[in-house]
């Protein structure tokens, strides 16, 4: 099978990786293709997630790089077995590359920290609202249902059988722009508030008179793994997206999340009663918003 020319996230994850680890190690390309009895150009492909390498080559490639049994070492050993086959693949004839690892992530992270300062997340939007913000970017209207269907298949990794745990920080404009109609937002803002009311969800608020912190800040999400060496940070742009893998970046951003959630108002409790609210909260603070639409 020729190499391929367009890797899934994953699997240009985990060749770099490899790569890491074979530095590390002191090892050359040649070196690392004769372990595998294979050239230089072989080990090159795999680093770039141009090819696959198999369960047995990668725990031979793992053993003679000096990567100890361990979270990381059963990490990698699971991405490479798991293929990337999933739900999103009925949608490979619509969404974009992006898209289809965005969600191929959500659905193997164990954890996953949002900031969002314009917009309601993916994961927490009602099909209207999603449909009026998809219409708002231009998608034509034959494909804009199945990026509807999409998008609401995503938030099946908040109430699968094993559900990540989920940390949203909005700014406070996300709740006061207008996507659609006052009836859609109205909905949209209840919606918040249920989905708040999973045990896996946490919920809290940036207002505007805590400064300009959230605003400045772009949309991320922050994938936590099963090891630190293996989460990645997905960062939105103005027309594309990139995936960020490296460590220090990766906690430059989990400390942007901290101060972030430190800043904001305390989590939606939707079953704390009305007079235990000693303070201004999240969840007093969206009821306001939609009281007053």
């Amino acid at each position: 099978m020729p190499p391929r020319s367009v890797p899934s996230e994953r699997q240009r994850r985990l060749g770099a990786e490899l790569r890491k680890l074979r530095n590390r190690a002191g090892l050359s390309g040649d070196q690392a293709g004769a372990l595998l009895d294979a050239d230089r150009t072989r080990i090159s492909n795999i680093e770039a997630g141009r090819i696959d390498v198999s369960r047995n080559r990668l725990y031979l490639l793992l053993r003679e790089y000096g990567c100890p049994r361990g979270p990381l070492f059963d990490g990698l050993m699971e991405m490479a077995q798991e293929r990337g086959k999933g739900w999103w693949d009925e949608y490979c004839d619509v969404m974009g590359r992006d898209a289809l690892d965005l969600a191929e992530l959500e659905s193997r992270s164990t954890a996953v920290r949002v900031h969002e300062p314009l917009f309601i997340p993916g994961m927490l939007q009602t099909e209207d609202y999603a449909r009026e913000a998809i219409a708002a970017v231009g998608r034509d209207t034959e494909r804009r249902e199945r990026y509807v269907q999409f998008r609401m298949a995503r938030q099946q990794a908040l109430t699968g059988e094993r559900p990540a745990a989920y940390h949203a920080v909005l700014y406070e404009a996300a709740l006061r722009v207008e996507v659609g109609s006052v009836q859609i937002m109205r909905k949209q803002l209840l919606r918040l508030i249920e989905v708040a009311r999973l045990p896996n969800v946490t919920l809290q608020i940036f207002p505007f008179e805590h400064g300009p912190y959230s605003a400045f800040g772009r949309p991320f999400l922050l994938f936590q793994a099963a090891t630190p060496e293996l989460s990645t940070v997905y960062v939105e742009h103005p027309q594309s997206a990139s995936f960020v893998g490296d460590g220090g970046q990766v906690d430059e951003y989990g400390r942007m999340f901290e101060r972030l959630a430190e800043l904001a108002l305390p989590p939606v409790d939707p079953e704390a009663a009305p007079e235990s609210h000693e303070g201004r909260d999240s969840l007093s603070l969206i009821q306001h918003v939609m009281y007053n639409l």
